[in-house]
């Protein structure tokens, strides 16, 4: 079973920034669209940005757009996302997840890592 990792998380403060990683041990993510998900206790699973196999295509939620970017590269077998300008309402722990499918956007994630905490605070 493929099990990807987060990296990147911490505590920052409003206005500031962090890069979460994702990468996989054993396997290749090229062939996969790669979406960032995060969750609050007691809230839903929101879809943060999503990215396409060929990184041609992206997606990211209203309340992220223009903050964050995802991006990939495949030579290091690695998606990040870049969050800038952090507010507190970011805070969560985010996942990222892999999808075989190839529908757009993706309609099923197949592999999820365990999570990166992000917290930002004053």
């Amino acid at each position: 079973q493929l099990q990807l990792v987060e990296s990147g998380g911490g505590l920052v403060q409003p206005g500031g920034s962090l890069r979460l990683s994702c990468g996989a041990s054993g396997f290749t993510l090229d062939l996969y669209a790669i979406g960032w998900f995060r969750r609050v206790p007691g809230k839903q699973r929101e879809g943060v940005s999503i990215i396409s196999a060929s990184g041609g295509s992206t997606y990211y939620a209203d309340s992220v757009k223009g903050r964050f970017t995802i991006s990939r590269d495949n030579a290091k077998n690695t998606v990040y996302l870049q969050m800038n300008r952090l507010k507190p309402e970011d805070t969560a722990v985010y996942y990222c997840a892999a999808a075989r499918n190839s529908w757009w956007p993706p309609y099923e994630y197949d592999y999820w890592g365990q999570g990166t905490q992000v917290t930002v605070s004053s």
